[in-house]
């Protein structure tokens, strides 16, 4: 326990949870105990693998000016029992001219809940029995925790993180499954008062070790990795959903940052390969759209062929394999006779939404891109027929080569996609600016677009401004969207907004995503880390499952770099260090199986 609260600084494994499974009665470790345990019963049980932790609050924020009494005590490690003795004793709140409130600090962003232990208490008239009401607030910045509901897009949207809750007298309550770093309590009713044990987070986490990692000579750009991964290991609680507050949803067009971030930091968890699978197959069989959505399903090709480009497990690929197939022929008639290919309503992200060349341009590219990923699928499946026709079908659509009218988004997917005419002026449009004009889901596509153009050192730098800036003011996760303009006469995430500042969360946002609506830890947002270990460490796979690997590390403007990146043959450890001459000294550890090629 003491480890937990003292390493809560990304050095700790930030762990997630598994979804529930069935089990079969028969097996020999049963689901029940075995005093309840029977054949029928386990076969209505299911498996919760996620684990728990207990956290204390790491510091008071704010509280009212009366009504409260040894509150410090809450940040005090406690026994986790409540008892008679001392009845007197723990803290204090009381409801008397006006209710008593405080909002704690857990340290970092976590998903979870809240567990409340009371010694003592006096019931109100809001009671039922021997409780008394308190109202507790979930914020992901301090700001939110403090917001009432519908106040600047204070929402109880996909989980809940405003309610109220009965605490029982010489007894504890849990509750809340959201993401959440702040909690607000308040009394509730008049002429009431409680004595509090504690107040402890419940951090409930899927536990997935972090095989992955990453370390250099410059340490903001480590914390940038570890808060990357922390953050996509926090979207991964059931399956592997958008968003660990809002929106806790499965959106193949949002995923495939995600899955890069898994298969680098976490391997190839069963969670993702039950996302890309049997719950995506079931949930939106054929003649349907990923998510009713046409751009989905390309992404969902991309994502999938990922997987098996880090896993080479075919026989996992084979039970898609009917699908694909289906989804192809459903895409061909969108492919025109010049080349050129898209959707009626296509959709890359919303800061494009309402950009009809740009929305045009980039899924033409994802088009090219899909279908390049079909034909490796199709060759690893020994099913000629699609290979071929998926390499005629990509073949044809690069004939035609859109213009991006200069949004980075739609630059960055031709650039990927290889339109050669083009791909200079993309990669161009990608780098003009720097960071303006990145947003966090399409960033990972324009870093890779930049390394394509052999502009590594922008994106390094990009990565710095943009995504370092979050950092610079509170986040332990990354966001939904992220403007640096935001940043001008604005607050921290970690802190009460000063007066005459703007709230950095309440305050801005567009789209679906406005004020304290937004999602302050989105996996979408997790792309550097999967960035920096492809092409700062430098290695990627060249047969699937890492059966042969490429290792060119780019250092830039760093001095050392060194990580780990999993394979289903073990990590593969590398460690590069500049020399004087400018050339790269690089010692690699290959795990028996995975044979190194230049």
């Amino acid at each position: 326990m003491k480890k937990l609260f003292l390493a809560f600084t990304f050095l700790v494994s930030f762990l997630p949870f598994l979804q529930g499974q069935s089990v079969d009665p028969g097996d020999p470790c049963p689901l029940l105990p075995e005093g309840v345990a029977s054949a029928e019963m386990n076969a209505r049980a299911t498996v919760d693998q996620r684990v728990r932790r207990f956290l204390l609050p790491k510091k008071i924020v704010w509280k009212t000016e009366t009504g409260l009494q040894k509150e410090q005590d809450l940040l005090k490690p406690v026994l986790g029992q409540t008892s008679t003795a001392e009845m007197s004793d723990g803290v204090l709140m009381e409801y008397g001219e006006k209710p008593a409130a405080i909002l704690l600090d857990f340290g970092a962003e976590i998903h979870g809940g809240i567990r409340i232990e009371a010694r003592d208490l006096k019931p109100g008239g809001g009671s039922v029995g021997k409780t008394v009401r308190i109202r507790v607030r979930f914020g992901e910045s301090a700001d939110e925790a403090m917001s009432e509901m519908g106040e600047k897009g204070s929402v109880n949207e996909h989980s809940t993180r405003d309610m109220v809750v009965a605490v029982p007298w010489l007894g504890a309550v849990e509750f809340g499954e959201t993401a959440f770093r702040f909690a607000r309590l308040d009394l509730v009713d008049p002429d009431t008062n409680i004595r509090l044990d504690s107040v402890r987070a419940v951090f409930t986490y899927r536990d997935l070790p972090w095989i992955g990692s990453f370390k250099s000579s410059d340490k903001k750009l480590d914390t940038i990795w570890k808060t990357a991964a922390h953050t996509q290991h926090l979207t991964m609680q059931g399956y592997v959903f958008e968003g660990a507050k809002r929106d806790r949803l499965v959106w193949y067009g949002d995923i495939n940052p995600q899955a890069m971030t898994t298969l680098r930091v976490f391997g190839a968890p069963q969670v993702l390969k039950d996302t890309l699978g049997d719950y995506a197959r079931k949930t939106w069989p054929l003649p349907k759209w990923m998510n009713s959505m046409p751009n989905y399903s390309l992404w969902w090709l991309i994502s999938v062929s990922d997987l098996y480009r880090h896993t080479g497990d075919a026989d996992d690929l084979k039970l898609q394999h009917e699908y694909i197939r289906g989804l192809v022929k459903q895409l061909v008639p969108f492919v025109a006779e010049n080349g050129y290919a898209s959707f009626p309503n296509p959709f890359l992200d919303w800061p494009t939404a309402d950009k009809k060349g740009a929305l045009d341009a980039g899924t033409h590219a994802m088009f090219a891109i899909a279908f390049d990923r079909v034909a490796e699928m199709a060759a690893a499946l020994k099913d000629q027929e699609l290979e071929q026709q998926a390499r005629e079908l990509a073949a044809k659509i690069r004939t035609y080569k859109p213009d991006h009218g200069g949004n980075k988004q739609a630059a960055s997917l031709l650039a990927l996609a290889g339109i050669e005419d083009t791909a200079k002026p993309n990669v161009a449009a990608v780098a003009d600016g720097g960071a303006k004009g990145f947003s966090t889901f399409y960033g990972y596509y324009m870093l890779e677009a930049l390394a394509v153009g052999d502009e590594k050192q922008v994106a390094l730098d990009v990565i710095r401004d943009y995504w370092g800036a979050m950092v610079d003011v509170g986040a332990t996760t990354f966001w939904e969207d992220f403007d640096l303009d935001w940043l001008k006469g604005s607050g921290r995430i970690d802190e009460l907004t000063p007066p005459g500042k703007k709230s950095l969360h309440a305050d801005h946002g567009a789209y679906c995503y406005v004020g304290l609506r937004h999602s302050l830890c989105h996996g979408w947002a997790s792309g550097p880390a999967a960035w920096m270990s492809r092409h700062i460490l430098g290695i990627d796979p060249v047969e699937p499952g890492f059966k042969t690997v490429r290792i060119q590390p780019f250092l830039g403007d760093l001095a050392w770099a060194e990580g780990t990146v999993p394979t289903p043959y073990g990590p593969i450890h590398v460690r590069h260090e500049k020399k004087a001459d400018g050339t790269i000294e690089t010692k690699c550890d290959l795990p028996q199986g995975v044979r190194q090629i230049d």
